[in-house]
């Protein structure tokens, strides 16, 4: 039996374009993908912090340092610029591999350059 669980995870970008007649899909800075191991073409989950929309697209690879978070196409009537997002993937694992899965998480500043990164989420505290 498969689990499926969090891949990889950009907390806290913000939306730096936003391009109605674009194709399709959301450009990321390449450093952050590269740093979460987000593939191009990969299916993401957007999830918008600032106006509570969450919307499913594929990623496509941005200028490396740009701080590029362009959402494109019908997905920019989710998102404005200066948006706050989080961007998730997911994967299937099996029970051994999810056993010791550690997620890619990468923690952006508002220019979008990489504040940290880390592979557990800390425990909620009550």
């Amino acid at each position: 039996m498969l689990s499926r669980l969090l891949k990889a995870k950009i907390h806290r970008c913000v939306v730096t374009q936003a391009e109605l007649h674009y194709e399709g899909s959301c450009a990321i800075d390449g450093v952050l993908l590269d740093l979460a191991g987000i593939r191009e073409y990969e299916e993401i989950h957007m999830w918008n912090v600032t106006n509570g929309k969450r919307f499913t697209t594929y990623a496509i690879r941005g200028e490396e340092n740009s701080g590029i978070i362009s959402v494109n196409g019908g997905a920019a009537l989710q998102a404005d610029v200066g948006d706050l997002m989080i961007i998730a993937t997911f994967g299937d694992f099996t029970e051994a591999e999810a056993d010791v899965h550690k997620p890619r998480l990468v923690y952006a500043n508002p220019d979008n350059t990489v504040n940290h990164t880390a592979n557990c989420i800390p425990v909620q505290v009550a």
